[in-house]
């Protein structure tokens, strides 16, 4: 079988009509996905609504009980060895061998990968130093920090080069630093051509990496689009109002509230601010706003736009908010997949 010319259909992740039953439980049920070479498809859902079960397929761990998906050309399905070859992946925790050094972890995989031996110690080399590692390089893994084994376990997932690279839930547990190290590396991967297919609970990862989003639950895609896109679909606009003089707040709050324009929610009060939100559905309601407050007398200090937070769209989409990762796996899935 061929390989997909993905230069042709400018896709470099396709997912057609994907299906994945746990006995009575369908992790997933019909998920179609299309994720654009050199870009960051972020993929966002409750906890069991198939996040991970989808990485798995993908990256040849598991198998679907039906649809189709090919990643960087190759069918998940019918050419899974090519398809390993060209693809790394980085899960929820560290899964470096902790009796190796850094160094060794990664020349071993490269030679897993058919590196010769000169260029499997050159990557091994360069991306201990890619990583801020080289002064650990020597080390066992079992002695690095938490920040640096999901440093090492990145870095693995780089060591053959990858066109695709899957993230799952790739910083759970790291300090801010270290998350803010793991971003910037994951950005200049996607600067070097790497296509990205990430899972997250972090509302803020996703604004810092993804440039579109696909959001799952229940097994289903109930969403995607680019985030700005996603806000102004889900919740509309805001606008932040501050009185120049303070003892107006209320008065301002209750002309707004008065004028009765955006038909979904009273004006909120945020004293702590200064000031007051309003909701608004276009531009002729800002318009409005902005004539009533002026009509009062009432001098502003300041007027934004704002668009509501990724969290928002995420429990007004699902109903749920964001919570700690995992999708359930019986055993004998999870052997399957250590296979």
């Amino acid at each position: 079988m061929t390989r997909i010319d993905t230069q042709t259909s400018g896709a470099a992740v396709t997912v057609r009509g994907l299906v994945k039953h746990y006995g009575e439980t369908k992790a997933l049920d019909g998920v179609d996905l299309e994720v654009r070479e050199g870009t960051v498809m972020g993929v966002l859902g409750p906890n069991g609504a198939g996040k991970t079960t989808l990485v798995r397929i993908l990256s040849t761990l598991l198998q679907a009980d039906s649809g189709q998906a090919t990643v960087a050309g190759y069918d998940v399905v019918r050419q899974p060895r090519q398809l390993r070859r060209v693809i790394g992946l980085t899960g929820q925790y560290a899964s470096v061998d902790e009796k190796l050094s850094g160094w060794e972890n990664l020349y071993m995989i490269g030679r897993l990968l058919d590196l010769p031996r000169k260029e499997a110690r050159a990557r091994a080399d360069g991306l201990l130093e890619r990583f801020s590692l080289t002064e650990a390089a020597k080390r066992p893994a079992a002695t690095y920090s938490g920040g640096m084994r999901r440093r090492l376990d990145l870095a693995a997932s780089m060591i053959g080069r990858p066109a695709v690279l899957f993230l799952d839930e790739p910083t759970t547990g790291l300090d801010p630093r270290t998350r803010n190290e793991v971003w910037d590396e994951v950005k200049r991967m996607v600067g070097d051509g790497v296509t990205v297919l990430l899972t997250t609970q972090y509302m803020e990862e996703a604004e810092q990496l993804a440039s579109e989003l696909t959001v799952v639950d229940r097994g289903q895609v109930i969403a995607g689009g680019a985030i700005e896109a996603l806000k102004a679909k889900v919740g509309g606009r805001a606008l932040r109002i501050r009185p120049a003089d303070p003892t107006q707040l209320r008065p301002l709050a209750g002309t707004l509230d008065e004028l009765g324009i955006t038909g979904l929610a009273t004006t909120t009060v945020d004293s702590d601010r200064g000031d007051v939100l309003v909701p608004i559905l276009s531009d002729e309601q800002l318009t409005a706003v902005v004539g009533a407050v002026t009509a009062r007398g009432i001098t502003l200090s300041s007027i934004t736009t704002e668009l509501p937070s990724l969290d928002e769209v995420f429990l007004s989409l699902t109903g749920h908010r964001a919570s700690a990762p995992q999708d359930a796996m019986p055993a004998e899935d999870l052997q399957e997949a250590a296979v």
